[in-house]
């Protein structure tokens, strides 16, 4: 007769407290332990998920690495290094891990969905599809499980079958929320009296988890705005937003002291100095702005180029950028070969996201306008397409939007009318030191003459006019984004004006925005 394994109680009463989320109590349990015997890899295990789970991945990397060296053959914690890597951007990573996990666990089925999930985000979408499949076969009553199958269906165009999913989730699990705000997030389903009382049911039930009641609200918040019930609709909106800012630690001061630093070492007399040197690879065209601006549009339009391949929004400026020390300042203090050292590292990091032989590839990451200075002076060479969009239409319809995640100024009007300024100052002072280096697109000109502003952003990214890029909801290609389903259809107008309904709540997201709202599309006199 096999033995059963002991454990020390104090570690399994650290594991209850870890599932029931009381951090504060397994903590000291943990510390104890491995105090006692630095070498229990199922504590350091259990220590290192205490980690992730407060965001300190760095630290349950490392700690994960450390049991894995101590027990070669400890799959779970294998597993956790794998989820740590996806987690932190690095899902090539992730699969080598899985790799060897699916080996020795080869029928664990939150494995394969790590794995399917991983797939998917280096754009390895059949191969991602095929697990789900099978995850889902082997274990048919997984609501989240069927949910994220739905989302990747939804990715690559298969609408219909990515709703069928997420009804699937729903008919087992009818409170989950995240299913019902990614159907309204598809932008094209309407929900239906029943859709709106089953909602409803369960934002009331006592049990909610607070995850799922934010994105109830926003899921009812896009009900009642389609069927125009305005009043209905922000009520729900505000209510998603303010329950979302309790559990975000964003600040919108800490937003513009970067960019008060970021003009400040952005001078003429740097980049005149830097001026030959950065990678000279002319591959990315880099789209950012505001999110919810037409960056995806934007990108969708190159996509259809036959020159150009759409990637998705890719984290590695950011992560690069919080390499340089004492950024963005430490900027003045990188010599050429660093510079180019850091660009080479981009087009590496980057590279497993394509696909194709094209020669150039979009990085679609709205967010990295704040590292415009940066790009420039590593890829000198690269493209930059500014996507702006009138700030009230914009901000309203990032205050209809929950985000996953990256996205904190969103949750509150009067952080996303400080937002959208600090990113208009910015970028005006990139317009006055660096002329020209920035093409803009302003939405809803591209609404009004469509052709004239696409040979425009051709013209400015070097590329020959070609009528694919007109008809850019004919391309075939996975969409990640909240605009996937509205970029497969022609261009449209609706979406311009839909805020004035919203007009009397929205005194103080007008209030942030300045004098930018009366400046649009320009920045402020003072700005420029």
């Amino acid at each position: 007769m096999a033995s059963v394994p002991t454990y020390d109680p104090r570690l399994v009463r650290a594991a209850l407290a870890m599932n029931d989320n009381l951090l504060h109590e397994a903590e000291p349990l943990l510390r104890g332990l491995l105090k006692e015997n630095p070498f229990d890899v199922r504590a350091i295990r259990l220590f290192a998920e205490l980690a992730g789970r407060i965001g300190r991945y760095t630290d349950a990397e490392n700690l994960l690495r450390r049991a894995i060296e101590l027990a070669p053959d400890f799959t779970p914690a294998r597993a956790n290094l794998a989820l740590v890597l996806y987690r932190t951007n690095r899902a090539s990573e992730a699969l080598e891990e899985l790799a060897r996990v699916t080996v020795e666990d080869p029928d664990n089925p939150g494995t394969l969905n790590l794995q399917a999930a991983a797939y998917g985000r280096i754009g390895e979408f059949d191969e991602a599809l095929a697990l789900y499949a099978q995850v889902l076969k082997d274990a048919p009553n997984q609501p989240k499980v069927w949910m994220s199958y739905g989302h990747m269906l939804k990715t690559v165009g298969k609408l219909a079958e990515g709703v069928a999913a997420y009804r699937r989730a729903l008919a087992i699990q009818p409170g989950l929320g995240e299913v019902w705000w990614s159907l309204a997030n598809l932008k094209t389903v309407t929900f239906s009296d029943a859709d709106i009382a089953a909602m409803q049911a369960a934002l009331a039930s006592e049990t909610v988890a607070p995850e799922d009641r934010w994105h109830l609200d926003f899921a009812l918040g896009k009900a009642h705005e389609d069927r125009g019930e305005a009043e209905a609709a922000f009520v729900h909106y505000a209510a998603g937003n303010a329950l979302r800012k309790k559990r975000m630690p964003y600040k919108a001061e800490d937003t513009t002291a970067a960019v008060d630093q970021a003009i400040a070492v952005a001078t003429p007399a740097l980049f005149a100095g830097c001026a030959g040197a950065g990678c000279p690879a002319p591959d990315p065209i880099f789209v950012l702005g505001m999110p919810r601006a037409g960056s995806t549009l934007v990108e969708q339009i190159l996509a259809s180029h036959s020159q150009v391949e759409g990637t998705s929004e890719l984290p590695d400026i950011g992560i690069l950028a919080r390499t340089v020390a004492g950024y963005p300042a430490g900027l003045a203090r990188l010599d050429p070969a660093m510079l180019r050292e850091l660009g080479a590292q981009y087009l590496e990091r980057t590279r497993v996201q394509r696909h194709t032989a094209r020669p150039l590839f979009i990085d679609k990451l709205p967010n990295n306008w704040l590292y415009v200075p940066f790009v420039r002076l590593i890829l000198p060479n690269a493209k930059i397409v500014d996507a702006r969009r009138h700030p009230l239409s914009c901000c309203f319809s990032n205050f209809k939007q929950h985000f996953a995640r990256g996205q904190g100024f969103s949750y509150s009007l009067e952080d996303m009318g400080a937002y959208y300024g600090d990113y208009v100052r910015l970028m005006a002072h990139v317009d006055r030191v660096l002329p020209g280096c920035v093409h803009r697109v302003i939405y809803e000109r591209m609404v009004e003459d469509t052709e004239a502003e696409v040979r425009a952003l051709l013209d400015a990214c070097g590329l020959p006019f070609e009528p694919a890029c007109l008809a850019f909801y004919e391309t075939e290609r996975a969409v990640r984004t909240p605009s996937s389903e509205q970029v497969r259809r022609p261009i449209y107008r609706e979406g311009t004006e839909s805020w004035k309904a919203f007009e009397p709540w929205l005194g103080p997201l007008k209030a942030a925005l300045g004098p930018v709202l009366e400046a649009y599309p320009e920045a402020p006199s003072g700005w420029r």
